[in-house]
């Protein structure tokens, strides 16, 4: 071993040992080795930045941004509501489900960019159930690094072992060669997952003390079926009459919180005002208050057709119907006017459905109710009404629900969002630009449309683990130049010598795990992939098992957080540390290296016929 080999080794395992103390920061033992290496004069100041220009480094950004595109446009948000919705109650529905949808989708893009997009609807679903995020975390970096077992363009190795083979004189992988293998180690990983779910129950913070949700206040004011959908027939008596002509609140009790009206481009929910105008088809979101109005009735007066409601409170229209808590100051104009008279829906464009006065529930609200200093109003209205009467100086907002966190930030883009995701991954498949290429011009596709605007693009880049990614990549460079691979080819030769054929891609994949600790899996394939052919032509066998073997490998990097930067990126959001990796990892590790040792030559014969 030279003295240059002997500086890297140490160094990495420098490194090793701060990432398994988790001191310092992870980003800055990156910096310290992108610091050190240099000045070991080994590799030279531009090879140490060199992996600042790395086209995937830049494809990783890119990737970010498109999954706050999907995020602000509602993917994310309906991906997760599907994915719940399906799964109901049950833990082992929503593993099951979310593993299988990751590495569907992996199996086509990059899987690092499929983590960079499911990471917000994982957070989103933990919250809603109340789930710690590292429940979810890891079964979903594990899905994603088995979906690169999928096909062959699902991760860079197998590219890297097929143009290998290609050079050699062989056939390459067809595109649907990995799916053998990706499918048995995905149900067999799904198996595992629902087993070691018990060591991650209490990963990261568990969102279950947020503010108050919709439904809190439904119970706590007594909305509860004071809620009516009512649709406006082409001979009702309401058609072309305006809101202030009506005046419902004060002569039949009832509240008319939005109209749902449809327009060229679907129906939409409109803010009623003073001046709106009743049109045919209009459907109407009524909070009935008043305890003698009889709906029935009304509804045969003019001519309206009740129809059904899907939510508790028109808590399925949380996109655009908030709510909120506010409360009257002492000093306010407010004071000592009744609803109506001081024109509270005009002047801040939200319904007053409920009042708390002295800490207990006001029952009977109505437009003559006199508001006092210190009463709690429950205000009903768009999203937008309610920030700006966060700067209102007549009312101060006490709470906020939940939900206004999830409101979209880009509503009714989802569609171009979709479509700009599948230009994206079907430039990614058929190779017609570079993948780095593909995901800058989606970029740009999600700015066009609206899905994404720059403040929120650069927001969205984890900038922590590129630099992590970044500052390791040096490692690849320093060990090949110090002979550190090379050293490490002859021993696994010396090793393997004349064993069963089998054993030898044991040791094939054992070996390229453990390369796979120290630099990408990338890097990983291209020093591992000549090794392995070169081993098959010296025991007379067929290169594509071990070529196979070798691909599986470089993918199975479960065991750290700098294995892959999908292990990376949910370290975070899970609240992961080193070793959380290392032991759900190695049976993930063990149960690839089976489906390999046993599986691969039976697809792929050392000796075909």
């Amino acid at each position: 071993m030279t003295t240059d080999l002997a500086i890297v080794l140490a160094l990495l395992a420098a490194a090793i040992a701060m990432f398994a103390a988790n001191r310092p920061r992870m980003d800055v033992v990156a910096i310290l080795t992108l610091v050190a290496l240099p000045l070991t004069g080994i590799i030279s100041v531009d090879d140490a930045l060199a992996g600042f220009s790395d086209p995937n480094i830049i494809l990783i950004a890119a990737l970010f941004v498109l999954g706050e595109a999907l995020v602000r446009s509602g993917v994310a948000q309906r991906t997760g509501d599907l994915l719940v919705r399906h799964s109901g109650a049950s833990d082992t529905r929503l593993i099951v489900l979310l593993m299988a949808a990751v590495a569907g989708m992996g199996a086509f893009m990059s899987s690092t960019g499929v983590v960079a997009i499911f990471i917000p609807i994982v957070l989103r679903i933990t919250a809603n159930i109340g789930a710690a995020p590292g429940r979810l975390m890891m079964p979903l970096s594990a899905a994603a690094l088995i979906s690169g077992m999928m096909t062959l363009v699902a991760t860079a190795p197998n590219l890297v072992l097929d143009s290998l083979l290609r050079r050699e004189g062989y056939q390459g992988f067809g595109f649907f060669d990995f799916t053998p293998f990706g499918l048995p180690i995905l149900l067999l990983g799904i198996g595992y997952m629902l087993f070691a779910r018990r060591w991650l129950a209490d990963k990261g913070p568990v969102a279950a003390n947020r503010g108050p949700r919709l439904a809190d206040w439904i119970d706590n004011y007594g909305l509860a079926k004071r809620e009516f959908r009512l649709c406006l027939g082409a001979q009702s008596t309401l058609v072309g009459k305006r809101l202030d002509q009506l005046d419902l609140r004060g002569t039949a009790g009832i509240n008319i919180l939005g109209i749902e009206r449809s327009t060229p481009f679907g129906r939409r929910l409109i803010l009623p005002k003073a001046d709106t105008l009743l049109q045919a088809d209009d459907v109407l979101f009524l909070d009935v208050f008043g305890k003698a109005t009889d709906i029935e009735e009304f509804c045969r007066q003019h001519g309206l057709l009740r129809l059904p409601i899907s939510g508790a409170y028109f808590t399925d229209q949380a996109q655009e119907i908030g709510m909120a808590e506010m409360i009257v100051p002492p000093g306010s104009p407010l004071v000592g006017s009744s609803i109506a008279k001081s024109r509270f829906r005009s002047v801040h464009g939200l319904a007053i459905v409920g009042l708390r006065r002295d800490n207990l529930p006001v029952g009977d609200v109505d437009a003559q109710t006199v508001l006092r200093g210190g009463d709690v109003l429950l205000t009903v209205g768009p999203w937008d009404r309610i920030r700006q009467s966060q700067h209102s100086h007549d009312l101060v907002v006490l709470a906020l629900p939940g939900e206004m966190d999830e409101v979209l930030k880009a509503p009714f883009r989802t569609i171009p969002a979709l479509a700009v995701l599948t230009l994206v991954v079907a430039m990614m498949i058929t190779g017609v630009v570079p993948n780095v290429l593909a995901a800058l011009i989606g970029c740009l596709l999600m700015g066009l449309f609206g899905c994404v605007d720059m403040p929120s693009a650069y927001r969205s880049i984890h900038w922590q683990s590129l630099v992590l990614i970044v500052g390791m990549l040096p490692f690849s460079l320093a060990l090949e130049k110090t002979g550190g691979v090379e050293l490490a080819a002859e021993a696994l030769r010396g090793t393997i010598g004349d064993a069963n054929l089998r054993i030898a891609l044991a040791v094939i994949f054992v070996t390229t795990v453990v390369l796979g600790l120290f630099i990408s899996n990338t890097a990983t394939a291209v020093l591992m992939g000549p090794v392995a052919l070169t081993l098959a032509t010296d025991m007379g066998a067929s290169p594509y098992p071990f070529a196979m073997t070798v691909a599986l490998a470089a993918s199975a990097a479960f065991l750290t957080p700098v294995s892959s930067p999908v292990n990376t990126l949910v370290m975070g959001p899970g609240g992961y540390r080193f070793w959380d990796f290392t032991r759900i990892g190695l049976p993930l590790v063990a149960i690839v290296l089976v489906v390999a040792v046993g599986l691969v030559p039976v697809i792929f014969p050392f000796h075909p016929g």
